[in-house]
């Protein structure tokens, strides 16, 4: 379950707002303050301090190398689009990244700068191999909580179905006759999901 709060300045209380919340065992913050460009009205959730992300970066790179825009689209596909980090906090941690000599630019063709990982890299991970094994994990878990919250509207409509039929049949006026129709439109519904 997300527990959160806010404050906001907008007619709403959310534009211009900030909040932070628990989702299930991650703290997890957003900042719904509209941006320019692309997508910059879009709520963003901060999932990682700065040190994790390093991390988490890092370790992503060290499957393969990486430009900044593909270690952003990984992170959103690993967390079903639950989370992805900003190119604004991405490419300084990237700068950061190398100037700690953990990746290395290499050559690639266009514009997009790809990082390695580097030996000095690669021991960084092995020595923060456990938390670097939770960080993915928070990954993970983020995307089945996303997928978890999918479901949500096929149970409200669930439950929406069952109220109707409870409410109508509650009703004095309530014959066999119309039971049956309300038995036939369960079962015509069921049929039809079962063909999905």
């Amino acid at each position: 379950m997300f527990r959160g709060h806010h404050r906001g300045h907008g007619p709403h209380g959310l534009h211009g707002g900030r909040g932070r919340g628990s989702w299930g065992p991650f703290t997890v913050e957003w900042d719904m303050r509209g941006g320019e460009g692309r997508g910059g009205g879009r709520g963003r959730r901060r999932v990682f301090a700065g040190d994790e992300l390093r991390l988490v970066l890092l370790a992503l790179i060290a499957d393969k190398p990486r430009h900044g825009y593909d270690l952003i689209r990984e992170i959103e596909e690993r967390t079903g689009g639950a989370y992805a980090p900003s190119p604004g906090v991405v490419y300084p941690t990237l700068t950061l990244l190398a100037d700690m000599d953990h990746i290395a630019e290499q050559a690639a063709e266009g514009a997009k700068k790809l990082y390695a990982i580097t030996p000095a890299g690669e021991a960084h991970l092995a020595e923060n191999a456990e938390e670097v094994a939770q960080l993915m994990g928070r990954l993970a878990e983020l995307g089945t909580q996303r997928e978890k919250s999918d479901r949500s509207p096929v149970r409200r409509a669930m439950g929406n179905l069952k109220m109707a039929v409870m409410q109508r049949l509650n009703d004095d006026d309530v014959d066999q006759e119309t039971a049956h129709a309300i038995v036939d439109i369960i079962d015509a519904a069921a049929r039809k999901v079962e063909r999905i």
